[in-house]
């Protein structure tokens, strides 16, 4: 029942996205609470390393993501500033919800080395496996290749982004950043 952001952006992404909490459910919204409280906050704080990170309070970007057969996420690294509240994006936490989800279905997460010549990590998005990485101009990642789950299964995930007022490597705000891995005509 919830009212989709559908992107369908041929050759970069085809998936559905949720508009804020106020669509999820009782349990999905205590989650996400406790994923944005000080006490996950300090564990990811010390995970990473990274001090002062801020969790988004409007979910923005984040929040559920969707992906029906045929759908992908092209490689990219991900908007490095939130427009609103002007922090500067560090981390996403994945967290997947595919029980029963196979390895022929395709979906797996790309993680790819910073002058796109080798993907450096390939991870299967099955139930309850979290995901943390940093975010900067270089963390490119995504799910590129089209689906093959069948027609009435999808590839659902929880996302959450985490901020800091500053970082040591400023750079210039920027939206999404598609790229072409090798051999590629398109994203």
């Amino acid at each position: 029942d919830i009212d989709w952001i559908r992107f369908n952006k041929p050759g970069e992404e085809r998936k559905l996205a949720s508009r804020g909490e106020d669509q999820f459910g009782p349990a999905t919204k205590q989650f996400m609470w406790y994923l944005n409280s000080p006490t996950f906050i300090e564990f990811l704080e010390r995970m990473t390393g990274i001090e002062g990170l801020v969790a988004d309070p409007n979910i923005w970007g984040g929040g559920l993501h969707q992906s029906l057969r045929g759908g992908k996420l092209g490689i990219h690294a991900d908007f490095n500033r939130h427009s609103k509240l002007k922090l500067d994006r560090r981390l996403n936490l994945l967290i997947y919800l595919n029980k029963g989800w196979k390895d022929e279905y395709g979906g797996h997460l790309e993680l790819w080395d910073a002058k796109m010549e080798h993907c450096m990590k390939k991870i299967l998005p099955v139930y309850n496996r979290a995901v943390v990485f940093n975010t900067d101009d270089t963390s490119y990642h995504g799910h590129p290749d089209p689906l093959t789950c069948p027609e009435n299964t999808t590839r659902k995930s929880l996302a959450l982004y985490y901020y800091t007022n500053g970082r040591p490597d400023p750079t210039a705000a920027h939206s999404t950043l598609f790229q072409k891995r090798p051999g590629e005509t398109e994203y």
